[in-house]
This record gives structure tokens, sequence and C-alpha cells, in this order.
């Protein structure tokens, strides 16, 4: 399946670390914040329990979409301790994504911010900005193979420039905000 959507980087290699940098300067307060709340608490906890809690998963989706919160409110502690725990343990990659579409309020973009921050350098964050960094438009509908594709290329292109996943989401979206005219 590799290849059928032909993925390609809009910019050299070396602009990476450059994009990177100019993204996390501007990042506001609150998403700085934010992001240091990923990274230093939420997903450390899921690593060593293997399941979110509710207040986790609220933090992740007001990270990556602000507007969910009500709708991601909805889920039962139990339900996302489930969830959680699934794409935790499982050796399926197709399973490890699209458990997380079973919440309420995630959808495949925001299912990719959990994988994305849970094992850090195997998923990128699918995003219509770095999608569309990468020559592709937004979907109308996402599903495993565009999530998988686009995992892979992102997988390679960060070990062919020496990068960490998060500094390649990064210059993805830098990019795009830079250049996209919306």
């Amino acid at each position: 399946m590799l290849g059928v959507l032909r993925l390609r980087l809009r910019f050299k290699l070396d602009r990476i670390m450059p994009l990177a940098t100019q993204y996390k300067a501007e990042l506001g307060q609150r998403d700085t914040e934010l992001t240091n709340q990923l990274v230093d608490e939420v997903f450390p906890a899921y690593q060593r329990r293997g399941y979110l809690t509710k207040p986790e998963l609220l933090t992740v989706c007001a990270w990556k979409s602000p507007r969910t919160r009500p709708l991601c409110q909805r889920n039962d502690d139990a339900f996302i301790r489930d969830v959680s725990s699934v794409a935790w343990r499982t050796a399926s990659e197709r399973l490890r994504i699209e458990v997380w579409t079973l919440l309420s309020g995630v959808s495949w973009p925001t299912a990719s911010v959990f994988l994305h921050f849970a094992f850090p350098d195997r998923y990128p964050i699918l995003d219509f900005r770095a999608l569309w960094s990468v020559g592709l438009a937004e979907p109308n509908q996402y599903h495993f193979g565009l999530w998988w594709e686009y995992t892979e290329f992102c997988c390679a292109v960060a070990k062919q420039a020496d990068v960490s996943m998060r500094e390649l989401d990064e210059a993805l979206w830098k990019y795009s905000e830079l250049n996209q005219k919306m």
C-alpha cells in the first residue's frame, strides 16, 4: 500500500529544525503549558499505569481541539480506561489508532495525538496542516490506509533527517501555517 498517496515533503530536510524551532518560539503560554503537561505528566503516568484517566483524556483533547471538550466530557471513566488500556497493550496498529475513535469527541486527528505522545518516535500527528506539508489535502474521511502510509512516510523522513517525530511534526505544522493559503 505504501506509495499510493505519493507523499512528498514540500521543503528540504535541512529546514525541519529551523521550522520546529520557530514553532516552539511562537507557541502561546497556554499551548506551552499544555504541551509540557502532556510530556511531563499525562503520558508518563499513562506509560506507568497502562491507561489514562478522564482528566488526562480531557487535557489531551484540550491540547488538540478545545472545542471538543463537551463531547470528550461525556466519556465514562471506565470506558476511557478500557480504550486507553487496549491502545497501550495491542500489537495491532489498526486497533491501536481506531480504538481511540470509540470515545466521544475523539476523531482520527485526536486519536493520533494519543499515539504521538504515548509512543514519541513512532507516530506523527494527523493534522490538516501537516498533511498539506507532505502534499495532501485534508481528506473527506480518514481511514487506516491513509494514517498508516502517512505514519510510515513520517518515520522515514524523521530517520533520514535525524530528528524526533515531535520536531518533524512541529516543522510540518509550521511550514503549512507559513505557506498554505487558506
